[in-house]
């Protein structure tokens, strides 16, 4: 059985639907859990500070060690200050679970500054502040293990939506950063790896519980990602209905990049339209 005995975990967004899974979970094998979460609406605003203060108690109750913290993660300093307190209070940090984000709809044509700065704010600044934050010590610790959250939505054009394109970004985003933290942190012990979920929650304006698509169904993966038995760095692990597939993004055979793609030659765009169907052939990911 997978333990976390001794580890300490931050999660972001825990209050509620897949954090707070995720939080059970890893509080259940043993992992002391600082449950973060601002408690804000399905808008992004508002300010309720019993979210995370009612999940912390309840594991705690259970048995499991938890604290809470309503901290915006709207800044650099304050993303500094969740990683500190949680130093402050247990002396190491061996888990960061970026979970916290924000789903909502404007098309290109109607997107306001102020909606693409709040989606920026949660799925980029955030878990790149975060993570800045948590790496001295993890690097000190040799040890650290960091799982980020991206989407089908952003990752498969079949499964875009009009009117998420800020969302997406955002969730593409971390992507980008996983790819580089894997790189900074493979000589620490540190692995970076991303969870790509789906579940029913309150922002599919799910209240009772469902019957499937259940949060608890993703969460063995985060327990995985977040545990000392996983050795990867750089998958993205695609969690639906209890189902799992790791996949990530690998270079073809016999390219010598960036001199050498081992690709289709053509010096003119005719050329290209000529031979699309043969440069455009369906690779699945």
């Amino acid at each position: 059985m997978i333990r976390l005995d001794e580890r300490v975990a931050i999660i972001t967004g825990s209050g509620r639907g897949l954090g707070a899974a995720y939080a059970r979970l890893l509080a259940e094998r043993g992992a002391r859990v600082v449950i973060h979460d601002a408690g804000v609406n399905k808008e992004g605003t508002g300010f309720d500070p019993n979210v995370a203060v009612d999940i912390a108690n309840q594991i705690c109750v259970s048995g499991g060690v938890a604290i809470a913290s309503r901290l915006l993660l709207d800044s650099r300093d304050n993303c500094r200050s969740l990683v500190e307190m949680t130093l402050e209070k247990f002396d190491r940090l061996d888990i960061l679970i970026h979970n916290a984000g924000w789903v909502a709809y404007q098309t290109v044509q109607d997107l306001k500054p102020d909606f693409l700065e709040r989606a920026i704010n949660i799925n980029i600044e955030a878990p790149t502040w975060l993570s800045q934050a948590a790496f001295p010590r993890m690097k000190q610790q040799h040890y650290g293990r960091i799982v980020l959250t991206t989407s089908d939505r952003a990752i498969y054009q079949q499964y875009a939506l009009g009117g998420l394109a800020a969302y997406a970004m955002g969730k593409m985003a971390q992507i980008g950063l996983m790819n580089v933290l894997a790189v900074e942190g493979k000589e620490h012990g540190i692995l970076v790896n991303a969870i790509s979920p789906v579940a029913k929650t309150r922002m599919w304006n799910v209240q009772d519980e469902p019957e499937d698509l259940r949060p608890e169904q993703v969460a063995p993966g985060v327990l995985y990602l977040a545990s000392g038995e996983c050795r990867e760095s750089g998958f993205i692990l695609r969690a639906s209905n209890g189902q799992f597939t790791a996949v990530r993004w690998s270079e073809r055979d016999n390219v010598n990049y960036p001199f050498n793609l081992a690709a289709v030659e053509s010096s003119t765009a005719e050329d290209l339209a000529t031979r699309w169907q043969e440069i455009a052939a369906d690779v699945a990911f």
